[in-house]
């Protein structure tokens, strides 16, 4: 996994509406990237309400908001639209940007182990110098967790 002081570079993912989006075009504002396993379930839910609702607070802090799965784009429209979500969600279906991160783990449910998307969040500075990281973060507490640490 990426940790605090790793100058992330640039990558390129389709967001929801298939137009590919590049870290590059956030230069010079802080980022937040939030890695979560699966559109519509539970747990991601929870998390990207919890950002929806903490969107302005982002916003007036003039911090972008990503959000990464291996979810196709049409996934990631019915999610946005079920839930009013503001931000972007990158599409990640190939697992590149997943994997440099280092959020593609073993896991286990029920006694089988499987690979999956950690739930794990990332704050860069305008360089996109990573500044924090939320290993195991919580769905319901990330985004307030992260408001905490940039106010």
């Amino acid at each position: 996994m990426l940790s605090v002081g790793f100058k992330v570079t640039d990558f390129e993912l389709p967001d929801q509406y298939g137009k590919i989006r590049h870290l590059s075009d956030y230069k010079g504002k802080k980022v937040v990237i939030y890695f979560y396993p699966k559109d519509n379930t539970s747990g991601c839910t929870t998390q990207a309400c919890a950002f929806r609702d903490e969107y302005e607070a982002f916003k007036s802090l003039d911090v972008v908001v990503i959000g990464i799965s291996k979810d196709s784009p049409k996934s990631h429209q019915k999610f946005i639209k079920d839930y009013d979500l503001p931000f972007l969600l990158l599409s990640d279906e190939n697992l590149d940007v997943i994997q440099v991160f280092g959020v593609y783990v073993e896991k286990s449910m029920y006694g089988k182990k499987y690979m999956g998307v950690s739930r794990s969040t990332f704050v860069l500075n305008e360089d996109h110098v990573i500044t924090h990281v939320f290993e195991k973060a919580s769905p319901k507490e990330n985004a307030s967790d992260i408001l905490k640490i940039l106010v």
